[in-house]
C-alpha cells in the first residue's frame, strides 16, 4: 500500500475507535444517571438520560457508516477487517445499553416524588455498581485489546446474575406481605432487569475483545453440541 494511503487508512480506523470509545463514555454516563435518578428519585436527571439516548443514536449509525465505507474501499487484511467487525458490534451493544439506561430512567420517573428512603434502593444499588463497572472495563479492555481484563469481565457477569435474582426474590416476597408495595417493587423489579440485560452488552464486547485479538469466538466454544 501507498505510504500516504495507509497513512490515511491507520488514521480512519483511529478515528473510528475514538468514536466508538465516545460513545462508550455516553453510555456510561446514561448509566450512572440513570441509576442515580432512580436511587434519588430525581425526574429531571432521568429526562436527561432519556433525552440523551438520540445522541448515542446517532453515533451509532455514523460507526456503521464509516465502518462499512472503510471495507468497502480498503479491502482490509484479516486483523483489520476483524477490527472493523468488532467495533460494528460493539457499537451495536453500546446503543442497546443506552436503551436499557433510558429504561431504567423511566421507571425513575414513576417513582418520583414517591418519598422512598434511599436506603430501601441498597439493592438495586448493588447492582447497578456490578454493572457500571462491567461496562467500563470492557470500555477498557476494548481499547487496551486487554484478553485477560476481557475474560475477567465476563466472569463478573455471574455476579450480577445472582445479585438480580436475589432481588426479584427478596422484592417478590415483600410485594406478598405488602400489596401496597407491588407498584413501587415492580418498578424497581423491571430497572434491575435493565441492569442486567446491560450486563450482558458488556459480556458481549469483552468477547469481542477475545475474537478481535485471537480470532476465537466464545460464543461458538459456549454452544452445546447437538443431542
Amino acid at each position: 500500500m501507498n505510504p500516504h494511503i495507509s497513512e490515511q487508512y491507520d488514521a480512519e480506523l483511529d478515528a473510528t475507535r475514538n468514536q466508538l470509545m465516545e460513545m462508550g463514555g455516553m453510555v456510561e454516563k446514561q448509566l450512572r444517571d440513570a441509576s442515580d435518578a432512580l436511587i434519588g428519585q430525581d425526574a429531571v436527571l432521568a429526562e436527561t438520560v432519556i433525552l440523551a439516548d438520540k445522541r448515542v443514536n446517532q453515533l451509532e449509525v455514523e460507526i456503521d457508516e464509516q465502518c462499512v465505507n472503510i471495507i468497502a474501499r480498503r479491502q482490509p487484511a484479516a486483523s483489520d477487517l476483524r477490527t472493523l467487525i468488532s467495533i460494528l458490534k460493539a457499537s451495536t451493544d453500546l446503543e442497546r445499553v443506552g436503551d436499557e439506561a433510558g429504561r431504567v430512567a423511566k421507571m425513575a420517573i414513576s417513582l418520583a416524588e414517591s418519598g422512598i428512603s434511599a436506603d430501601e434502593f441498597n439493592d438495586f444499588r448493588h447492582i447497578a455498581n456490578l454493572t457500571q463497572e462491567m461496562v467500563a472495563s470492557s470500555l477498557d479492555a476494548f481499547a487496551r485489546l486487554d484478553t485477560e481484563g476481557a475474560m475477567r469481565v465476563i466472569a463478573s457477569d455471574a455476579a450480577v446474575d445472582d445479585a438480580y435474582d436475589e432481588l426479584v426474590r427478596q422484592r417478590s416476597l415483600r410485594m406478598r406481605e405488602d400489596p401496597d408495595a407491588i407498584q413501587r417493587d415492580m418498578s424497581v423489579i423491571w430497572a434491575a432487569r435493565a441492569l442486567e440485560r446491560i450486563g450482558d452488552h458488556a459480556k458481549n464486547i469483552c468477547e469481542y475483545v477475545v475474537y478481535l485479538v485471537r480470532g476465537q469466538d466464545l460464543r461458538q466454544r459456549n454452544k452445546k453440541s447437538p443431542s
